[in-house]
This record gives structure tokens, sequence and C-alpha cells, in this order.
């Protein structure tokens, strides 16, 4: 059975990996100019056509290095979590998980996001704000898959499997759980 970090962050880091797929597109028309966009699960890059291999593979991973930073500074207010909330349901679940609030709470120090089945309430803890928006996606989905499932049995999980960047925001909080029990900052300096 998987360890759960979302309610016991005491896990082993892992590292992410970058979004499951990414489509070069090459164009004649554009001459200078390299852009990225996420559409879904993709990421789609859009480079002139005369870039070499070696130029494409270094932009692709600036742009992914962009979208990332730009991702990670979009906070959501509780409205728009709310909403985000059900779009996550009506994509991975049918829109079975319907909860009756969902909102940013600053007393989970301790715990990601938290669910009350019985009154149909999702808080999330305000430390995800900033963080990648695949990262608050597996929150949510997490807390929507306790309306469903309570517990962290088989069925939980598997409810979890459908989302596709699971293992990834996982590894993301693992990782942020990890540091923070760090005696000091590699690198950093200690006079």
């Amino acid at each position: 059975m998987p360890v759960d970090p979302l309610h016991r962050a005491k896990n082993q880091p892992s590292r992410g990996s970058r979004p499951s797929a990414v489509e070069v597109r090459r164009s004649a028309r554009r001459s200078r100019t390299v852009s990225a966009y996420r559409e879904g699960d993709r990421t789609i890059v859009l480079i002139p056509d005369r870039m070499s291999e070696a130029e494409e593979q270094r932009w692709v991973s600036v742009m992914l290095d962009k979208l990332a930073a730009q991702e990670s500074k979009r906070v959501f207010g509780d409205a728009e979590l709310a909403e985000r909330a059900q779009q996550l349901s009506a994509q991975f679940f049918e829109g079975r998980a319907r909860p009756a609030s969902v909102r940013w709470v600053t007393n989970q120090n301790t715990r990601w996001g938290s669910c009350t089945p019985a009154e149909g309430s999702i808080r999330l803890s305000h430390r995800l704000q900033g963080m990648p928006e695949y990262v608050v996606d597996y929150v949510l989905l997490h807390e929507l898959a306790h309306l469903l499932v309570p517990g962290h049995g088989p069925r939980f999980w598997q409810l979890l499997e459908a989302y596709p960047r699971t293992e990834r925001a996982r590894g993301y909080l693992e990782g942020v759980v990890a540091a923070e029990r760090l005696p000091y900052l590699p690198g950093a300096r200690t006079e």
C-alpha cells in the first residue's frame, strides 16, 4: 500500500520529473522566437524550423523551466480553488466528488490538506500556495477522493491512479518535507 505524503509527511525524498509529454512544433514562418504553453498534460514548444537538435533540446529545457516558474507564482483564491476542485472532479471522478466547501487554511503545518467527508469540506494548507499547479491539483484530487472513499485503502489509491502526475506530485511534496528537515541549506554560508 502506498505511503500517504499528504497526511504523513515523513517519507524519503523523490525527485519529480518533467511533464509527461513535450511536443515540439517547428515553423518555417517563425524566425527567432521560441514560445511554450501547456495543453492538458502536454507542453507545446514552438521553435523556428532552422534550429538544430541541440538548440531544440536547450530551448525545450529553458521553456519548461520558464513555465514551471510561472506556474509556481500563480496563486488561487478560495473561489478559484473551489472551481478547480469541481473541474478535477468532473475530469477524473465523473463529477461524483462534490465538496460543500473548499478553502485555504493557515492552521495546517504538518498536513498538505484535509477532508471531512461528513461535512463535505476540504481544506488545503496555505503552504501549497505558490507550488506548481500539478501539485495543488494532486492535493485537491487526494481530498476529493476522500469524499468517495474515506480511508487510504486500495480503492482510494485506485481512484488517484487516474491522475497522470500523482507520482510526480508526491515526489515534489516528499522533497519539500525532506528539505524542511535539513539542518542547513547546502551551499548556504554559515558564519
